[in-house]
């Protein structure tokens, strides 16, 4: 039986992106069928290839779960930009390529002669997107940066925590979760505008404009009412209950959420009618916000019965939002719906060994979307993209590898 096409097959990335935004974007490109060439250098390996978590007993830089989740269906190429040959390679593979994408700081790219006006003079229908902190010209584009600051600077972290407390810091940088579906949403433009009119574009994306959107009702308080918006813990101005509550077990929690009387009515239905639920306290939304405290109280020793899956279900069964807080056991381990559409995908890899990797969580109908390879090994892929790819001769290579200009 023939294999079917995958969507994006015959689209040809070099990809200078590393950490989180550009790794996503690429593998998603990657699982839909694109050829991926990622470009790092002795000198600047992708940083996630030393996160944790690492895998018991391994060392270096081929071990890493972060690594191996947003870099599945990629080739590895080890190259020296310092080094004019090494530019000279790099252009030899934009001159076939669709797309060049990377997160240097503003102003590297153009330093190492490989700017859009240079490589548009070797491919002139070349799309190249450039991710960014703030954008490529402002008054703090030359600001060094990371993801960690930049969800304190879009306002993310003023939101985070409790009201008595300092702000919190996520462990993870949100922004550079939310930034992919912008990049892929201009790619795809631009390709659209590249297949009607045989011309490309450079596309400048900043991670500070994209991550700003999730704050427009923030940005609205502000602007109408006046007012500055400050830390609610889990509280919620528009529903209560609203937050996660205790449940049978060692730290097992449920995330609950009512936003209507009507809802309200049926959490009693599901909880059995309780004699408390009964109060006039509880019996409209402004009147249960009043009274939080005593609600979420109230809510806690009732929850603390089950366990979260149990609430889950009975509240589920009458309408009311509620889902089990899980760990990353239940999420590998337990979670149905996740098994069902075969999210997860065991790879097999030289070092790492086997190991999981994400599908894209969107499905096409008419072609499939899977990791193609479980993720390189650094520079794996040097010596087959220069041969195979690039059409490179053994001596022309066996030089490079010399002086350094490959690894």
């Amino acid at each position: 039986m023939k294999k079917a096409k995958y969507a994006l097959e015959g689209l040809k990335v070099v990809d200078f992106s590393w950490v989180f935004t550009g790794p996503i974007v690429t593998k998603f490109l990657g699982d839909h069928g694109a050829e991926i060439i990622k470009i790092e250098s002795a000198t600047r390996p992708d940083g996630t290839r030393v996160y944790t978590p690492i895998r018991p007993g391994a060392m270096g830089l081929n071990s890493s779960g972060v690594f191996a989740n947003y870099n599945s269906s990629k080739y590895s190429m080890n190259i020296n930009l310092r080094e004019p040959r090494g530019v000279e390679i790099v252009k030899r593979l934009v001159e076939r390529a669709d797309i060049v994408l990377e997160t240097f700081g503003p102003g590297v790219m153009k330093r190492r002669g490989l700017d859009y006006d240079e490589l548009k003079k070797v491919k002139p229908d070349i799309i190249m997107l450039s991710m960014s902190m703030v954008g490529q010209y402002g008054p703090h584009s030359q600001q060094p940066s990371f993801g960690q600051v930049l969800q304190a600077t879009n306002g993310f972290v003023h939101l985070l925590g409790w009201p008595d407390r300092a702000p919190s810091l996520p462990v993870a940088a949100y922004t550079d979760f939310i930034a992919p579906w912008y990049v892929l949403i201009a790619l795809m433009g631009a390709l659209d505008y590249q297949r009607r009119t045989g011309k490309g574009q450079y596309i400048d994306l900043a991670m500070l404009e994209a991550s700003v959107h999730p704050a427009s009702p923030v940005v609205m308080d502000y602007t109408v009412n006046g007012r500055i918006q400050n830390r609610m813990g889990n509280r919620c101005p528009g529903a209560a209950p609203h937050g996660v509550y205790p449940c049978k077990g060692h730290q097992r929690w449920c995330a609950i959420a009512v936003f209507s009387d009507d809802e309200w009515q049926a959490l009693c239905q599901g909880m059995d009618n309780p004699e408390w639920t009964k109060s006039p306290k509880f019996d409209t939304l402004p009147r249960r916000t009043e009274n939080i405290e005593e609600l979420d109280n109230l809510m806690g020793e009732w929850t603390a019965n089950y366990t979260p899956e149990e609430i889950m279900a009975k509240l589920q069964a009458v309408g009311v939002a509620a889902g089990v807080v899980q760990t990353g056991e239940d999420l590998v381990d337990h979670d149905l719906q996740l098994r069902h559409r075969h999210h997860f995908v065991e790879l097999e890899h030289a070092e790492m060994g086997l190991h999981l990797s994400e599908r894209p969580p969107f499905r096409l109908s008419k072609t499939p979307s899977e990791p193609q390879r479980p993720f390189p090994s650094f520079g794996e892929h040097t010596e087959y993209v220069c041969k195979e790819i690039l059409g490179m001769a053994d001596e022309e290579f066996a030089e490079l590898i010399g002086t350094g200009v490959l690894s």
